[in-house]
């Protein structure tokens, strides 16, 4: 029979407590997207972001221990149409002169029912709100998808000044996709 004394047994725990608390860090692999959804006129039209960065920790297991910190290039933006492409690096818009980068970083994960929802803080336009995403994750092989959506108001972090304030003209509703294909690190 073993006997541990109180302090060997803090110790011991000290020591496995970190192994226990940890989740998965994922790398994100080409074919993974980051878009965006809103409406122009009454239309509904797509964005994507072309450059951006994730830090993916996760384990549905552990999810006290799962963290995501994602920064994007707002300057990456792109829908497919010239004008609207043109003037979202603007001022009216992003203003990516004095804001280049939007960062979203978790504050923690819960569970609602059976949909995981990830709870962060969204910095864009120089504001920083609490934004909340729901998210599915399938395990597969060596890897991982990871898809996440949630919505925001637009106006509630200063994107879309002078005119394009009218949300008649553009939607307040902002709706946040990404698809990620991850692979274990």
């Amino acid at each position: 029979m073993i006997r541990l004394s109180c302090r060997s047994l803090a110790l011991l725990l000290a020591i496995a407590a970190p192994f226990a608390a940890s989740a998965a860090d994922y790398t994100v692999q080409p074919g993974s997207k980051l878009g965006f959804t809103s409406s122009f006129q009454g239309s509904s039209f797509d964005g994507q972001f072309g450059k951006w960065t994730a830090a993916i920790s996760y384990d549905a297991a552990k999810l006290a221990a799962s963290k995501f910190d994602v920064t994007v290039d707002l300057s990456s933006a792109k829908t497919g149409d010239n004008d609207r492409d043109s003037a979202l690096p603007g001022s009216d818009f992003f203003d990516v002169a004095k804001y280049p980068q939007a960062h979203f970083v978790t504050t923690g994960f819960r569970q609602q029912g059976s949909q995981v929802i990830a709870d962060g803080t969204l910095t864009l336009h120089g504001v920083t709100k609490p934004v909340s995403l729901n998210v599915t994750f399938k395990p597969q092989g060596n890897g991982a998808t990871l898809d996440v959506a949630g919505s925001l108001k637009r106006l509630d972090f200063g994107v879309g000044g002078g005119q394009y304030k009218d949300t008649s003209v553009i939607g307040a509703d902002v709706k946040v996709t990404a698809h990620l294909v991850l692979s274990a690190k």
